[in-house]
This record gives structure tokens, C-alpha cells and sequence, in this order.
């Protein structure tokens, strides 16, 4: 007995029937190009908000907050914070103390008004990301009513332009440069002089502490000593952390919205698959019975009708990839639920999202060709020389 039938059986029995294969092939690359797009864009959040963040940077907040927009420090927990020893220092110790607001300001497209996180800090704060870097203008001076935008917000925001302006806080502040966060979370920010937002915004006390550790490792000793003092009511977390932990909604909300149409349109590719290979299998019944004849065993027979599937699935999921990656070249902006402030990121693909989504189409091309090669398999010799 035979036990093996050759894959190019299958390739090649799949080019003859070119056309039902290329629509099959199609409504599955839809399937892996939505899911592969999901997976895409929760990577993108993620990288986006954890690469706003620096290895040796822990941000210090008040216990409770679950953002910076909600956190609370006032002037004499800051200065108690900074002077500990794992606190790198030089002259002065490397910490911002920074406050940070959301206003509401006009988007270029829409004309519809969204909120914008205002960072208010100072030069040592700026020297702390070490991504962040002026492609436009200048640097902000210290006390007058300037901003720094990054990117995206200059992009999508009206009036922050070089050159341009903006009215917050009881203040028209005057944009002299625009800086790119290296696709993190700054991008989607306005930077301004710390004191003068706390003025313009009658704040009286720092929204966190952004402080350089003098050996990232220290970040659990730092926070251990940081909870212990009973007149710090504060908290801390390396600052990767921190802004991956802001992620953690959005992202669920996408990975659910996005995996529910996934499994909605799978239902209806695996049923087309299904469809295709039945047709395949009621029009060569004689040449299963051949294939019997020549002594190839129920289990080559399933097997080979069964790879047709798997390849064909295979195909649309090399197509669906493709397709996912040129949504690279774009941004996708929302409102992060963590902030409520507008957040842009963009789809980012990686090697275990192609792993993913190539297994997912296997899946696919096996759910969708079982029946049928199981139908294949037990067709006997008898009965296809009945339906020769």
C-alpha cells in the first residue's frame, strides 16, 4: 500500500481550479490582514507608550493615580523625594519636578476639539529624554510664554505651527519649535515652562517626578524606601512601566473589538473554504477511486485533500500579511483612556505577529478542509467506479 501523495498533487490540483482558489484565497488574506492589523496596532500602543520611557527613570506619583494628569506631589514631599541616594546627582540632583494638564484645543481636519496633555518641566526635565530631539526652531526659554510641540500635535492640532499660537490657561503662548519623542507618547504632547503652566493653572503642587537613578537597578530599592516614609503617601515605577501600564485599557479594548470581527469573518472564510474543497472533492470522485486503485490508503487521501486546504488558507495568509504591512506607512490617532488626552501611535509589525497570524491561517485552511477530506477519505473504490 501507498502511503503518501505527493504535495504537488495538491498544488497542482489547486491551479487548476484557479479561479475558485484565488476568491477563497482572497476572503481569507481579508481575515489574517484584520487580525495581523489588531495585533499591529495593540504593538504599536505598546511600543509607542513603553519607548516613552527611559530604563533608568522612574516616575514618582501619588498612591492611588493611575495617570500623572490625577497624581498630586506638593513641594516639600519633591524636595524630601530628590535627596535620596539612589538619585543620580550632578551639581544638583537629576530630577524634574513637572506638572502636567490636559487643555482642549481644535484639531486641523475636523475642527473638533480634543484634549492635549501640557507638560510643564524645566531643562533638567528635557535632559531626562534622551529620545527627544528638536527638528524644528528652538528650545523654550525659561519663564516666558513659549511651547515646544511635538510632532503629532503639531500635525494635528490648529495653531501650533512655528510660529503660531495658542491660548490656554489665561495665556496666548507663542510655539518656537517642534520636537520629534522618537514615536513615543511625547510626540502626542506640548511642552512649557513648569512654573509658569503651574501659574497660569493656579497649581500649587507637582502632577510627578520624573528622577534618573544612578543605576536602573536601584528602581526597587528606591521604591521600597519611597512607601516606607510615613510622610510620603506616594508611589513609584520605573518609568517603561509606568507608561506601558497606561496602555493596559486601550489595548484591551482594541485587542476585543478587533479579535471579535476576527472571529466574525473567519466564521465566513473557513464556511468558503469548506465550500471549495466539497465542490473539489464532488468532482473527483473517479480520480480518488484511481488514487484507491493504485493502493494509497484512506489516511493518504485525507491528508492530501487536507494540505489543498491548508496551503490554499496558507496563500490568503501570506496575501493578509502583506497587506497588514504597508499599514506601517500610517499613524492612528484616539483618545488614551488612561489620560483622555489624544494619543497617535502607529502599526507595527513583528515577527511573532507574522508567527501568529500564519498559525491563525493554518487553523483556518484545517477547520475549513476537515469535512471535505474526511468526505474524500471515505469515498471507496466501489463507489467512485459507480460515479465514473
Amino acid at each position: 500500500m501507498l502511503s503518501a501523495i505527493p504535495l504537488s498533487y495538491s498544488v497542482r490540483n489547486l491551479w487548476v481550479r484557479r479561479t475558485t482558489t484565488l476568491l477563497t484565497a482572497l476572503g481569507m488574506s481579508l481575515v489574517v490582514y484584520v487580525f495581523a492589523a489588531v495585533l499591529m496596532l495593540d504593538a504599536g500602543l505598546k511600543k509607542t507608550l513603553v519607548s516613552t520611557g527611559e530604563a533608568d527613570n522612574v516616575i514618582v506619583f501619588r498612591q492611588g493615580s493611575v495617570s500623572e494628569v490625577q497624581s498630586s506631589i506638593d513641594r516639600i514631599q519633591a524636595n524630601v523625594v530628590v535627596q535620596f541616594p539612589e538619585v543620580a546627582n550632578a551639581i544638583e540632583p537629576l530630577a524634574s519636578r513637572e506638572t502636567v494638564v490636559l487643555v482642549n484645543l481644535k484639531k486641523r481636519d475636523t475642527g473638533a476639539a480634543s484634549n492635549l496633555v501640557i507638560r510643564g518641566l524645566d531643562q533638567t526635565g528635557a535632559s531626562l529624554r534622551r529620545q527627544v530631539r528638536l527638528i524644528e526652531g528652538r528650545m523654550f526659554q525659561p519663564g516666558s510664554e513659549e511651547v515646544v510641540v511635538g510632532r503629532n500635535a503639531a500635525r494635528q492640532f490648529q495653531g501650533l505651527e512655528i510660529g503660531g499660537s495658542v491660548r490656554f490657561g489665561g495665556r496666548s503662548w507663542l510655539v518656537v519649535g517642534v520636537f520629534d519623542g522618537a514615536r513615543s507618547g511625547f510626540d502626542s504632547e506640548l511642552w512649557a515652562d513648569g512654573d509658569l503652566v503651574r501659574q497660569s493653572f493656579r497649581r500649587t503642587a507637582f502632577s510627578s517626578l520624573v528622577i534618573r537613578l544612578t543605576d536602573a537597578s536601584l528602581a526597587t530599592t528606591f521604591r521600597t524606601r519611597l512607601v516606607s516614609d510615613p510622610r510620603l503617601p506616594l508611589d513609584a515605577k520605573p518609568e517603561r512601566q509606568f507608561y506601558e501600564d497606561q496602555s493596559e485599557t486601550l489595548s484591551r479594548f482594541i485587542r476585543i473589538l478587533g479579535l471579535t470581527l476576527t472571529v466574525i469573518f473567519s466564521i465566513g472564510a473557513v464556511i468558503g473554504a469548506t465550500i471549495t474543497m466539497q465542490s473539489a472533492v464532488a468532482t473527483r470522485v473517479a480520480e480518488i477511486g484511481t488514487l484507491r486503485a493504485l493502493g494509497f490508503q484512506k489516511r493518504a487521501i485525507l491528508l492530501a485533500f487536507l494540505a489543498e486546504s491548508v496551503f490554499l488558507s496558507l496563500v490568503g495568509g501570506i496575501v493578509g500579511l502583506v497587506m497588514a504591512s504597508l499599514m506601517q506607512a500610517f499613524e492612528f490617532s484616539t483618545t488614551n483612556f488612561q489620560s483622555f488626552s489624544e494619543l497617535s501611535f502607529g502599526f507595527v509589525l513583528t515577527s511573532s505577529i507574522v508567527a501568529q497570524a500564519l498559525i491563525f491561517s493554518v487553523l483556518m485552511g484545517v477547520a475549513g478542509g476537515m469535512l471535505p477530506a474526511l468526505r474524500a477519505a471515505r469515498i471507496s473504490i466501489i463507489e467512485a467506479l459507480r460515479a465514473a
